[in-house]
């Protein structure tokens, strides 16, 4: 925060400036209702910074923005709010601040949770009801599946039971690609851990009412999942939604650097999205184009709007998009 108020009169603040925003985000969602795109500047628009990167969302015409935390809550929740009712930008989804809560010991983690309360808060004060988390598709060294699964269906069951306070939600994002279940390094062989839709619901639902998917169209694919597993997924196990393409690739050479914009590769992503549709989600759609299809040297103007374009196709051949 730019000025130094106390922890209680932070979350006074932030509490009050929730309900304003509330009524402001009401009103975007009403006249946005469904489905819409949100810009992921790491992948998409590199190298733009904060506040510009939720400029650049409005000028190119996304309807939301994947934010960024650190310099949004250095802003602070007026200068924050402000500037997104102005642009009509929705603030979909932010990485979880801080250390993964899911790694390190317990003590670690404890000493980690008091500063959540706060965040959460924040969050909410700006109109964000999401935070997002990626979850590691291997089994540590020196533990089980069991044991880590209990591990990690523990802590977020703790951070569940502090971001519902505020209404806001967490989404995991599993990852599906053979390169991430292959990582363990030394020791014996990898074990898998949780790297499906359906596993990372299942621990959604064995951890809190407010956790979810973040469901990536590239890691769903490379797993290998199905239409059917996204039509037996509740709607409110769905968070957030990535969207990419793929190229025809033995599963070993698949690195997650590769991926094609939307409509370019062989994922049914019209599948994808329209099963969306039929379980209810309604929500932000980032195009997380990472890799070379969107080089270095194009500009984010550019950029943005290349997968801009792309997912607008895309999800209106799906009938996702009005």
């Amino acid at each position: 925060m730019q000025d130094a108020i106390s922890r209680r009169e932070f979350l006074a603040r932030s509490s009050a400036g929730a309900a304003s925003m509330a009524l402001f985000g009401s009103g975007v969602r009403a006249a946005q209702s469904g489905m819409f795109i949100s810009l992921p500047p790491w992948a998409v628009a590199r190298n733009v910074p904060w506040p510009e990167q939720a400029r650049l969302a409005a000028r190119v015409g996304y309807s939301g923005i994947d934010w960024a935390w650190g310099p949004a809550r250095q802003a602070g929740v007026d200068a924050t709010r402000a500037l997104l009712a102005e642009l009509k930008v929705r603030p979909t989804i932010v990485n979880l601040p801080g250390p993964n809560p899911l790694a390190g010991d317990e003590a670690a983690f404890q000493a980690r949770v008091p500063q959540l309360e706060e965040d959460a808060a924040f969050a909410a004060a700006i109109g964000c009801r999401s935070f997002q988390l990626v979850l590691g598709a291997t089994v540590p060294q020196g533990q089980t599946k069991e044991e880590r699964w209990n591990v990690v269906r523990g802590r977020l069951a703790t951070l569940s039971g502090i971001l519902v306070k505020h209404d806001v939600r967490l989404g995991l994002e599993f990852l599906g690609p053979l390169q991430f279940r292959m990582g363990r390094g030394g020791g014996g062989p990898p074990q898998p851990f949780v790297y499906t839709l359906a596993e990372t619901v299942k621990l959604c639902e064995a951890s809190g009412p407010n956790l979810g998917a973040t469901l990536d169209a590239w890691h769903w694919y490379h797993s290998g999942g199905t239409v059917a597993d996204i039509l037996a997924t509740d709607r409110s196990r769905v968070i957030h939604v990535h969207i990419s393409d793929a190229k025809a690739m033995a599963p070993e050479d698949v690195r997650d650097n590769m991926r094609w914009l939307a409509g370019e590769g062989i994922i049914d992503l019209v599948g994808f999205l329209q099963a969306l549709k039929k379980i209810g989600y309604e929500g932000g759609v980032a195009p997380e184009t990472i890799g070379p299809r969107i080089p270095d040297d194009m500009g984010p103007e550019d950029s943005a709007r290349l997968a801009l374009d792309a997912t607008t196709a895309v999800m209106r051949k799906a009938g996702v998009l009005g």
